[in-house]
């Protein structure tokens, strides 16, 4: 059977990419600690040794709108171009091309039907930066497949909180159980406390330094009764109008199992944003 190498959870900033090709008058002054932190947390990931990353994220309204918006979705193709232009345009990402797994994929459908999830599924997924970020941070020479995993954290009525812990549970137990003698890497990415658009954007940190410290710790510390204990679809509203995407972080939470602490923390509060990085090891829980 397959073996789950890593889970690995973490903010994506669209900005680093930018932050850390900059040299001169251009880089910004906290682009050597944040590029420090990244070198870091990418070691992670090339310790684990993976041969197949799953990647949760969501779309950003990019390819997925209000005309046919899945909860949960999966790309299934042999690969997948990336990035789109508001992205290059706006965050100088640049495009990509990443190879799938539809092995993986088609294995995640089936059980993940049966398990009682309705999953969507697209053979014509153009995936955004909540996937393309973690590469860039995790292993930027995107040489390994990809099985990406869309969650709806945007349009409501969205999923509970609950359910994105349940899927990463289900997750979990679908990979190990895959008949396959890969490694295998579940990494997720979504946000602490976030505004986008409103008057608490641009702040010295985030803007919910309370809700990051507790999300920080509920993270690090597996807590899973907590977090469910306190944060609800109503809930996620007051830290940010973007704070849903938090959801993505337990449903990372679920994969890596309750009370689980994480082997790896790190964070960083940046101009408007904190960024932070988890990474759990099962092979060693073993």
């Amino acid at each position: 059977m397959a073996t789950v190498a890593a889970v690995i959870a973490s903010t994506h900033h669209p900005f680093y990419y930018r932050a850390s090709t900059s040299t001169g008058a251009d880089r910004p002054p906290f682009a050597d600690e944040w590029v420090a932190k990244i070198e870091a947390f990418r070691r992670t990931l090339t310790r684990a040794e993976p041969d197949v990353l799953v990647m949760v994220g969501s779309d950003h309204f990019h390819q997925l709108w209000l005309d046919n918006m899945p909860q949960f979705l999966v790309g299934k193709a042999p690969f997948f171009d990336a990035n789109w232009y508001n992205e290059e345009r706006e965050f100088g990402l640049p495009r990509m091309r990443l190879a799938g797994d539809e092995e993986l994929a088609a294995y995640l459908l089936r059980e993940g039907l049966d398990a009682g999830f309705d999953l969507a599924f697209s053979n014509e997924l153009r995936i955004d930066h909540s996937v393309t970020c973690p590469i860039i941070t995790l292993r930027p020479q995107a040489d390994l497949p990809v099985v990406p995993v869309y969650t709806n954290i945007f349009a409501p009525p969205m999923p509970r909180p609950e359910r994105f812990v349940q899927l990463g549970r289900a997750l979990r137990r679908m990979v190990e159980a895959w008949p396959s003698d890969k490694r295998v890497a579940i990494i997720g990415t979504g946000h602490l406390s976030l505004e986008l658009g409103g008057p608490r954007q641009f702040g010295p940190h985030g803007p919910d330094p309370e809700f990051d410290r507790k999300a920080v710790a509920w993270i690090a510390n597996g807590d899973i009764d907590g977090c469910l204990a306190e944060v609800t679809l109503d809930s996620l509203h007051t830290p940010g109008n973007a704070t849903h995407g938090f959801m993505d972080f337990m449903l990372m939470m679920g994969a890596a199992g309750d009370g689980v602490k994480a082997d790896y923390t790190d964070s960083l509060d940046l101009f408007h944003t904190m960024e932070a990085y988890f990474t759990w090891y099962p092979e060693a829980a073993q």
